[in-house]
């Protein structure tokens, strides 16, 4: 397809994400709407979002603060005019009736637990709001939906066996995470089998960027630097992650939902080249030169991982990632800089 012909699949395209108030999804919602795509957004509130912050039911050190990030994604979706469904996925039939309503062309799967521990620490949870909503999903739509489009995870490679690993590399996930992502895969896999639904599977990497609550390291990191508290690293530090910038993934998400070569295929969506959590703290250190660094143990569910191959996107989708973790994060940075100046009082309560 041409480039116009890509840009004018998204024109007026229906699309629903489930979970789209979380990180990724209202990032990706934006992006759409400016697009030109009609998109729908459809989230309990829940899981780790107001509801869960609200009740602190992490022990958070600052939840006014991640309160102030959710109320603004919110507020930026009623401002870009994105419809905001309210409605816990985990209820079949109130879901099925409200996507029968709203009768998606594509339909992009978000709903999850997004933070590997805490799927570890409470498993029944995460199996109710990872795979069964996305079951859920996937029995409403599969009439009439177009494209189903999953998240994945880079966790479900389990330890990286080479120093770049392709989408063809055997996946071996490590706890319960990773396991369920990939159980997840084989469930949108089997719905393209039997009812011929087409599909694509997304495996991000090391997400981090504007208003994200998931504590992963690079905002746990910021925040700690921001409050002069210590940051720690587990094991040695050389640890390689695919740091990925949001604006990254989302723009390959945007070129997977525009193009029908994506259907029926599985892409790994990073930067493409991965740092060790040394090299993220010396970033951080040039913009917090006095910052402590402590070490702890590592944990030993947290697979070696290192670079996702991007060259499969690249090829066939015209991938683009412009991130680097020089630029990305020094950006994420200057972010936080500029909020700790404006709410100040939030990073203390």
């Amino acid at each position: 397809m041409t480039v116009e012909e890509l840009s004018s699949a998204i024109q007026g395209r229906r699309i629903a994400l489930v979970g789209g108030a979380g990180f990724i999804g209202h990032n990706l919602a934006l992006r759409l709407k400016a697009a030109g795509a009609e998109v729908h957004v459809i989230d309990g509130l829940q899981v780790n979002h107001l509801a869960s912050v609200a009740a602190n039911e992490h022990g958070l050190s600052t939840p006014n603060l991640y309160l102030a990030f959710l109320n603004e994604r919110l507020d930026l979706l009623r401002q870009a005019g994105v419809p905001m469904h309210v409605q816990d996925a985990r209820d079949y039939h109130a879901l099925s009736r409200l996507l029968g309503t709203i009768k998606p062309q594509t339909v992009v799967q978000l709903a999850a637990v997004a933070h590997a521990n805490r799927s570890n620490k409470d498993p029944h949870s995460t199996f109710d709001h990872s795979l069964r909503t996305l079951e859920n999903t996937l029995d409403s739509v599969r009439k009439y939906a177009e494209h189903f489009v999953f998240l994945s995870s880079s966790m479900v490679y389990g330890d990286f066996k080479t120093e770049a690993v392709s989408e063809e590399a055997q996946c071996e996930p490590l706890g319960i995470y990773g396991a369920l992502k990939f159980a997840g895969e084989k469930i949108v896999i089997a719905y393209n089998q039997v009812f011929d639904l087409p599909y694509t599977i997304i495996r991000p990497s090391a997400l981090y960027g504007e208003r994200c609550i998931s504590r992963r390291v690079g905002q746990v990191f910021a925040e700690n630097a921001i409050r002069n508290e210590a940051i720690t690293i587990q094991g040695n530090g050389g640890d390689r992650l695919d740091f990925t910038y949001i604006s990254d993934l989302t723009q390959g998400l945007e070129k997977v939902i525009e193009n029908p070569a994506a259907h029926n295929e599985t892409f790994n969506l990073t930067y493409g080249s991965s740092r060790s959590i040394n090299d993220l703290a010396e970033i951080l250190r040039e913009d917090f030169p006095d910052i402590k660094i402590e070490h702890k143990e590592r944990d030993r569910l947290m697979p070696e991982r290192g670079t996702l191959s991007v060259d499969k996107a690249r090829s066939i989708l015209d991938y683009a990632p412009e991130f680097p973790l020089e630029r990305g994060y020094r950006s994420y940075l200057c972010w936080y800089k500029k909020l700790q100046k404006d709410r100040l009082l939030l990073f203390g309560t």
